[in-house]
């Protein structure tokens, strides 16, 4: 991405030369700060359109259906597993990963800033899942519930803070220059958890569909958003012309 974006800027400044014999150096991160803008209004967009038809009969519909359908293949194991699964996406379970993810970065990376962007992606997660939660206002379905939950239901925090957390986690793997096995490894088994973790909520009665999926949307807008911001600032840092 920080290929692109750099290739973007250039261009940008190459057409904005052809229009204005002097012009303010910063105007192509403007621009290309607005794409990203735009990118993430689409997905917030997205987003609202969904919470717009929490309420129909239509999504309730989608939402009995598939509930019912994942609901149909509880078994002990599958029940030993998903809980499991969903303390993962638990406090302790992104404490154990940030420990973990510290530690490869410093030891194996050799770079803090990855560390911070993880946290930076991690907190705006978490505060923002916080935050529509209140406003929504959703309640929790009720069906029988395998775990304990005390907070409302859309979206998602679990499937947020999974597709924000290790999403961007997929994301940084997928720039670094490592085995090709090892890399696509890790980011398949990282795919799995992600999905595995909003199917769990779905498993153990704590969500509807609808809440998973608006919290893979939610999540995926700032995995988007901070990959974005985080590869312009770098461009704009070893840029001599800004």
């Amino acid at each position: 991405m920080y290929q692109q974006i750099k290739y973007i800027i250039t261009q940008a400044k190459v057409l904005l030369s052809k229009f204005f014999d002097r012009y303010d150096g910063k105007l192509p991160y403007l621009i290309t700060v607005g794409v990203a803008v735009l990118v993430v209004i689409g997905g917030i967009n997205l987003f609202v359109e969904l919470t717009e038809n929490l309420h129909t009969e239509v999504l309730a519909t989608y939402d009995s259906a598939i509930t019912d359908y994942v609901v149909s293949f509880r078994s002990p194991f599958l029940t030993q597993y998903f809980v499991a699964v969903t303390h993962i996406g638990d406090v302790y379970g992104y404490l154990a990963a940030l420990i973990i993810c510290i530690s490869l970065f410093l030891l194996v990376f050799k770079n803090w800033k990855f560390v911070l962007q993880l946290g930076v992606v991690m907190v705006l997660a978490l505060s923002s899942n916080v935050i529509l939660k209140k406003v929504i206002n959703r309640s929790r379905p009720e069906i029988e519930h395998l775990v304990t939950v005390e907070t409302l239901s859309y979206p998602s925090g679990h499937a947020m803070t999974a597709m924000a957390f290790y999403g961007f986690l997929i994301y940084l793997f997928y720039r670094f220059d490592i085995n090709k096995l090892l890399k696509y490894g890790v980011i398949l088994l990282l795919t799995i958890l992600i999905i595995s973790i909003g199917i769990s909520r779905i498993y153990l009665g704590v969500h509807f569909p609808s809440d998973v999926v608006g919290g893979f949307i939610a999540g995926f807008i700032w995995v988007v958003f901070c990959a974005l911001i985080f590869n312009l600032f770098r461009v704009f840092r070893y840029d001599p012309e800004t």
